[in-house]
């Protein structure tokens, strides 16, 4: 793909993240969403570098996964020299490589001259820092903003905003280098460089209320580099290996790893991974949640990081205002300054009907995997109180489901992950009105129930146990009852306020099968229709079939394709036995992963038929990366593995099952390494035979069995 036409370079540290073009660059003319962001606003929104007035050519760029680096590869262009001549093409060379801290933007510009004789060089750097909130640069227009004032000196610029919000937000540049000119939005310098020599600048953009000004450039550079560096070894040396014997999977595969650490931010309890770049890098419910869950087997840490900020965060109070009440899971927490004025109701919203069943279902989930239990007794009063808000949401409503009805002004009108104001309709295509109960959240609250019995059976309380999954049976059974359509062999969408089924083939049947909660013959129908043409389009499951009325394989939620939905659906798939249907989402995922750029997938892309001669189709404003995107090589690897981790309940030893492992035909040898047990660990080769896959051990400690299911 030529460098004009890649989706901008994403670098994110805590609550800052930089949206690059390849010559780590910021050009509203090409990337009017691009930038570099704190804490909601836009502190930078144009970064230019010139030689001689014109800009560098590119030669090479990327996005250093690894180590959370960008890296550009520039020379100089062929232009009028500041003395009437042109220097050659290739003339000086500049590797440009762009670091984030949490509060900062700092690049290194490496200055090579390859010209057998002297150059003198004129180089000049074009800034501008608009401090639009998030929602400003997404479209939402504002009656009124802030003010703001700029200022230069001989070190550099700077420039403050007043929000509407009393909050001064700051953008000071510096620039390690003998700076000859500073204007309002420019600064300009010239560099003398030596045959086959090097020069070394270091551009710094701090957006702290108190910046450390006793540090030059090139050490606040060199500090960055090496924190970040630091921070992905570290996440790389916590988690278990994956590799195969199949270059393409094992790239797909660690791009996807680096992408989820990219976007997580360090809070008390652990790793929180925001939800995607640009428009929802905050702490998203259900994203977190559902990350979380597909990193699982190979990173639990990352379900203990969102646990416990989750449950720190849970509501306490009613407030209609942001969709509170007790027990609930947040939906998202913003921070800039159009949601502390209320302008946006996100500051912190809990318009979510599915995080708090998914915040059991994970808790359930973690247990088994980490045995956690000091972690999970700290959590139990959050558990109750998310528990006790699905009953009580259930108590109110006619049928005994959970529904969602919207009550704060500008909030959600639909509350499922599929939150688009056209998502849910009938089959005819009108819009369902009134309290809407999705049929994926009743099978949460299945799973949620069965995941908080087996916690309250692990610390003792049987009877509280018993009765949960009890409950669950009699929902399972109502369920089917209200939710199943013979006409379209799956289940309706949702039901209206008025209980009539939505009885359209979507992807959030397949849900249904990730919990258990479907009849075995219905799982089976369930499965047909998802991978039937009209449904899967090649590379993946639209989230609508194209029968239906309001199929657009260009629209948001009704026949697009999402990757995480894909990874749900797939474990759905492999629990009722179906694994070549996991199979086949799993490779249509992986040519989908091949054809994007850094094989990153998005959060979505179109749902247009696979042809032979085409890519899959982008969907424009997709976030990317997005961290449940990013999680779906993990989930879908589980699927087809049919991997899982628990305890003997007598001895108490650790088991790693597998249940009718398989591996594609592009893959022979799948090798997991480091995994870590609590104190126990094990290293594990899958290999395909030539009628079943084997399992091997390759290393493990004393106090872990492996079980094998065929």
């Amino acid at each position: 793909m030529p460098h004009d036409q890649l989706p901008p370079f994403v670098l994110k540290d805590g609550e800052t993240f930089a949206m690059l073009d390849p010559r780590g660059e910021i050009r509203p003319e090409t990337h009017p969403d691009s930038g570099i962001f704190h804490r909601g606003a836009r502190h930078v929104s144009r970064l230019q570098l010139l030689l001689w007035e014109n800009p560098p050519a590119v030669l090479n760029a990327t996005e250093r996964g690894d180590s959370g680096l960008h890296v550009s590869h520039l020379s100089t262009a062929p232009a009028p020299h500041a003395g009437g001549d042109a220097p050659p093409p290739g003339a000086v060379h500049l590797e440009r490589t762009t670091v984030l801290t949490p509060t900062s933007c700092l690049q290194q510009l490496q200055f090579t001259c390859y010209e057998a004789a002297p150059v003198t060089m004129p180089v000049t750097l074009r800034f501008d820092a608009d401090f639009r909130d998030i929602f400003e640069v997404r479209g939402v227009r504002r009656p009124e903003r802030g003010v703001s004032v700029q200022s230069c000196d001989p070190d550099g610029l700077m420039w403050v905003y007043r929000g509407l919000d009393g909050e001064d937000r700051r953008t000071i540049l510096r620039l390690g280098g003998a700076i000859e000119e500073v204007g309002e939005n420019h600064l300009s310098l010239t560099l003398h460089l030596e045959p086959r020599c090097s020069r070394r600048l270091c551009l710094e953009l701090d957006f702290s209320s108190a910046p450390d000004l006793t540090r030059t450039p090139e050490e606040a550079f060199d500090a960055a580099q090496g924190a970040t560096i630091s921070r992905f070894r570290e996440a790389r040396r916590m988690a278990a290996s994956l590799s195969t014997d199949n270059p393409a999977f094992d790239s797909w595969v660690a791009r996807s790893f680096s992408d989820v650490h990219l976007l997580s931010t360090r809070y008390d309890h652990g790793l929180y991974p925001y939800a995607g770049v640009p428009w929802f890098s905050c702490p998203f419910g259900r994203d977190g949640l559902i990350t979380a869950r597909q990193m699982l087997l190979v990173e639990p840490r990352v379900a203990r990081g969102v646990l416990g900020f989750l449950a720190e965060h849970q509501a306490d109070h009613v407030d209609p205002a942001s969709d509170a009440e007790p027990g609930k899971v947040l939906h998202e927490a913003r921070l800039g300054e159009m949601a502390a004025l209320g302008e946006v109701p996100f500051r912190r919203y809990y318009g979510s009907v599915d995080a708090t069943p998914l915040f059991l279902m994970l808790a359930g989930d973690y247990l088994a995997r980490s045995a956690d239990e000091p972690f999970l007794r700290e959590l139990l009063p959050a558990l109750d109180a998310a528990m006790a808000w699905i009953r009580s949401a259930e108590s109110r409503s006619a049928d005994g489901f959970l529904r969602y009805l919207c009550a704060a002004q500008g909030g959600l009108r639909n509350q499922g992950w599929k939150d688009s104001d056209d998502a849910v309709h009938h089959a005819d295509g009108t819009l369902a009105e009134g309290s809407i109960a999705l049929c994926e959240v009743q099978a949460y609250a299945y799973g949620a129930r069965r995941a908080m019995a087996a916690i309250l059976e692990r610390f003792g309380h049987d009877r509280q146990a018993e009765d949960l999954r009890q409950e669950a049976e009699g929902l399972r059974y109502r369920f089917h009852r209200a939710f199943w359509v013979d006409r379209i062999g799956s289940y309706a969408l949702a039901l209206d306020g008025e209980g009539r089924p939505c009885a359209v083939r979507s992807s959030n049947a397949g849900h249904c099968l990730w919990t258990g909660i479907a009849p075995p013959e219905a799982a089976a129908s369930v499965a047909r229709q998802l991978l039937s043409p009209s449904s899967f389009n090649g590379w993946g499951v639209r989230t609508l079939d194209e029968r239906e009325a309001r199929y657009n394989p260009m629209s948001y939620h009704n026949g697009s394709v999402w990757p995480h939905d894909n990874a749900v659906i797939g474990l759905g798939l492999a629990r009722y036995g179906h694994s070549d249907g996991a199979m086949r989402i799993l490779m249509g995922m992986f040519d989908t992963a091949k054809e994007m750029p850094m094989y990153r997938l998005p959060e979505l892309f179109c749902g247009f038929a696979r042809r032979d001669d085409e890519g899959p189709t982008h969907y424009p404003v997709a976030c990317s990366p997005q961290a449940w995107a990013s999680g779906t090589v993990f989930g879908l690897l589980e699927a087809i593995t049919g991997m899982g981790i628990g305890r003997d309940p007598e001895s108490g030893r650790v088991r790693v099952l597998f249940r009718n492992p398989v591996l594609p035909a592009r893959i022979d040898r799948l090798e997991i390494s480091g995994l870590r047990l609590g104190e126990e660990e094990i290293d594990l080769q899958l290999h395909r035979g030539e009628h079943d896959t084997g399992v091997e051990v390759r290393r493990r400690s004393s106090g872990v069995d492996v079980v094998i299911y065929k």
